[in-house]
């Protein structure tokens, strides 16, 4: 029903974000509600999920992400609240990979994923998942400092896997930090946490 609402964020939670629309506040949803800054205007791409009792909203920052949302909804045996968990803990590059490889086990560490659903994961989306990923990746690189691009070249030097590195690009890109060896360090605690 609403394609996106064009508002100000005046409330963070860990889980949603409040944004007024001409004078009217809407609960949203968000995988990433602290990517959001109290009094930013923005634009949030909405999915209204209807259910026996309940509807609600659901926001991105982008279309691709509401796309990749409603792919990970097609799946039986994902709900609202697991496509978001996946969403928020995982960037789009590894999700698409680990399901194009079939990593079942690696899927299973999703919140309310297990074994059967996450085989049906990779049943549903192999070979679906490209165009939203892609995307989404140009996104991020228009968003890398230069510091941060030099970081992720040293850690790939260091020997850490592009999948790896990948993985934790978004969380440093959060960061904003002031330099290449910053980031390096930042890189090098997040990679070592299992």
């Amino acid at each position: 029903m609403y394609e996106y609402f064009e508002g100000t964020i005046t409330k963070i939670a860990p889980d949603y974000l409040a944004i007024d629309v001409g004078g009217v506040g809407y609960k949203v949803y968000s995988p990433t509600p602290f990517a959001y800054h109290l009094g930013q205007k923005t634009k949030v791409y909405i999915e209204q999920v209807v259910r026996d009792n309940d509807i609600s909203l659901y926001g991105f920052d982008s279309e691709e992400g509401k796309g990749l949302f409603l792919k990970l909804l097609s799946v039986s045996g994902i709900g609202p609240k697991s496509a978001m968990a996946i969403m928020a803990a995982e960037d789009s590059t590894s999700l698409a990979e680990a399901i194009e490889q079939g990593e079942v086990k690696y899927l299973t560490r999703f919140p309310g994923v297990g074994k059967k659903t996450a085989s049906q994961i990779v049943l549903d989306l192999k070979g679906k998942l490209g165009d939203y990923v892609q995307k989404l990746d140009r996104q991020v690189d228009a968003e890398i400092s230069p510091a941060l691009n030099d970081a992720l070249l040293a850690l790939l030097a260091l020997g850490y896997t592009q999948k790896e590195v990948d993985r934790i690009t978004p969380k440093l890109a959060d960061e904003h930090l002031d330099s290449a060896d910053q980031y390096i360090k930042k890189g090098l605690s997040l990679l070592l946490k299992k």
